[in-house]
């Protein structure tokens, strides 16, 4: 039976001949880091490790919806898997990784849009920075980060807000959040267009569903410190881990038995699911799809 409700849904097809896509956009990205890696290598020989050391890498198949779940972003040292297209993150080009990661995974994959492609944007992007903030947002809170392969530089709240018992290895996203991050060698075209100085002071600004998804977050993070046994360090994926256990043959479960952590995850799901529907206009807007 055909519905009123899908007769009134509008789908457009599009033949996509000369056109950029996604993927295309965001390995300009990649090359932009590497370009200025050689450009500093002579003036910072002794920080150059430090200094170019990843926070994170994303791993992508195609430019279209039915390669949604081969879009990752996984730990900095993750094994490399043949056949995927892979994009380092660096604090020099973290808002536009954020970006493509929330753009390819607010709209669920149906078998409506199942061919769609995300393109190249136009520029509309680089100013609106709460659509940035908010695709940090939802990146921060959706993500395959898992601390036994690296550092979590993910962590997206202070020791004292959780009441972690120990001090954790990184505080990059919560320095980056409230502008504690030197940006003096940063070229992404966002801040070159933005005319912003060398250093950001300012905390970002969030939007009210980013906001929400934070206060979520930050209570499943705090119970998740509550347990004898936790990982201070631990990454989204490792608390959903934790809670959730693997069956007999190492995949993670679907459910729990704790009621708390069942509770807590549903809702931070729900605020994450508000702030990808707001994020979902933009997406078309800037020309990451058409309509």
């Amino acid at each position: 039976m055909i519905t009123k409700e899908f007769l009134c849904d509008v789908k457009g097809f599009y033949a996509y001949e000369n056109v950029k896509y996604v993927n295309n956009w965001i390995i300009e990205k990649r090359k932009k880091k590497d370009t200025q890696q050689k450009k500093e290598k002579q003036k910072k020989e002794k920080k150059q490790i430090a200094d170019n050391e990843n926070i994170g890498k994303i791993f992508c198949v195609g430019s279209d919806f039915q390669h949604q779940s081969y879009c990752r972003l996984n730990s900095q040292n993750i094994p490399k898997q043949a056949g995927f297209t892979i994009i380092e993150v660096y604090e020099q080009n973290i808002t536009e990784c954020c970006i493509f990661y929330a753009v390819r995974h607010c709209i669920p994959a149906s078998w409506l849009n199942d061919r769609d492609q995300f393109l190249y944007p136009n520029d509309g992007w680089k100013t609106d920075t709460e659509f940035q903030n908010d695709c940090l947002a939802y990146t921060l809170f959706n993500n395959n980060i898992q601390s036994q392969y690296g550092t979590n530089h993910w962590i997206p709240f202070t020791e004292y807000e959780v009441a972690s018992r120990e001090k954790f290895e990184s505080h990059f996203m919560t320095d980056f959040i409230e502008g504690k991050i030197n940006k003096a060698n940063m070229v992404s075209e966002l801040f070159v267009n933005q005319q912003e100085t060398d250093n950001r002071t300012t905390p970002l600004e969030f939007s009210a569903e980013a906001k929400a998804l934070f206060n979520a977050g930050r209570k499943l993070w705090k119970y998740y410190h509550e347990q004898p046994n936790c990982n201070v360090n631990a990454s989204l994926y490792d608390i959903r881990e934790h809670f959730q256990g693997r069956d007999s043959k190492s995949k993670m479960n679907n459910k729990s038995d704790d009621a708390q952590y069942t509770k807590l995850i549903a809702d931070l799901r729900l605020q994450l699911k508000l702030l990808a529907k707001k994020i979902e206009p933009k997406v078309y807007e800037y020309g990451f799809l058409k309509a």
